[in-house]
């Protein structure tokens, strides 16, 4: 949520996980338009790099207060 556009790898090794769970958890979150996804070539080598999308920022911050009122005893 604090970087513009992050790339796969970048992804990946911040979150520590692997290439296909983060490859699915992606796929999921483009079905529900909370990410954008870019792709591009770095000389020869394909990049693909990812943002929230409004819709995402919604969601996660709806998510968080879900999460705030539970832990108040709100729900």
């Amino acid at each position: 949520m604090v970087n513009d556009w992050m790339d796969f790898n970048s992804l990946k090794d911040l979150l520590d996980v692997t290439d296909g769970n983060l490859s699915s958890h992606i796929t999921a979150l483009e079905k529900l338009d909370y990410i954008e996804i870019r792709k591009e070539f770095v000389g020869k080598r394909p990049k693909t790099s990812y943002r929230v999308t409004q819709d995402g920022r919604k969601a996660f911050q709806d998510h968080l207060g879900a999460l705030e009122n539970l832990l108040n005893g709100l729900t």
